[in-house]
């Protein structure tokens, strides 16, 4: 039940006048969360998508901007739109993973999602150990990729043996003989 409830708001109402995403969330407002304390759940506009999560799972990486928008840092200028929420100027299709890392600790990304726009959120909130599982997955995929099987290209050479010096000089280098 807690999950849900943490995932229950990633779906925008749009502002009055219908233009463009934004505004409150269908199901959150700036009424009081059920069953929670003072400061135990935290609103997060992330580009006109809310997220509601809890303030310990911000705070799992205590150099991250998350942590810092917990602890108020005053170095730390955030706006908030009507509900409370957090205002970030991020894309939210790639927060989702980033703030499920934080909740489970394990790197979960859509087949429809780009490593990269994950591994730029990961960077921009300074998520250490997100970033580094990141890159480690690019290169995983990256290495896949290049690992292309090894074609053979055979040559069949005719010649006389006296002839056969002249022509094995001339070849590149990489080529395997055969006698057949």
């Amino acid at each position: 039940a807690r999950m849900a409830a943490e995932n229950h708001c990633e779906f925008p109402v749009p502002p009055a006048g219908g233009l463009g995403a934004g505004g409150p969330c269908r199901r959150c407002s700036s009424a009081p969360l059920p069953g929670a304390g003072p400061g135990k759940w935290v609103r997060l506009n992330v580009g006109g998508t809310c997220f509601l999560t809890t303030r310990q799972t911000l705070c799992r990486d205590p150099k991250s901007f998350l942590f810092r928008l917990c602890q108020a840092d005053p170095d730390l200028d955030s706006d908030k739109d009507e509900t409370g929420a957090y205002l970030i100027d991020r894309d939210p299709t790639y927060f989702g993973p980033v703030l499920n890392y934080l909740r489970h600790g394990k790197l979960v990304i859509n087949k429809d999602l780009a490593e990269e726009g994950v591994l730029e959120e990961a960077e921009f909130y300074n998520i250490t150990s997100l970033i580094k599982l990141v890159k480690d997955k690019i290169r995983e995929r990256d290495s896949k990729i290049s690992q292309v099987p090894v074609k053979h290209v055979y040559r069949v050479l005719q010649c006389q043996e006296e002839e056969l010096t002249q022509m094995v000089s001339t070849m590149s280098d990489g080529w395997k003989f055969e006698q057949v």
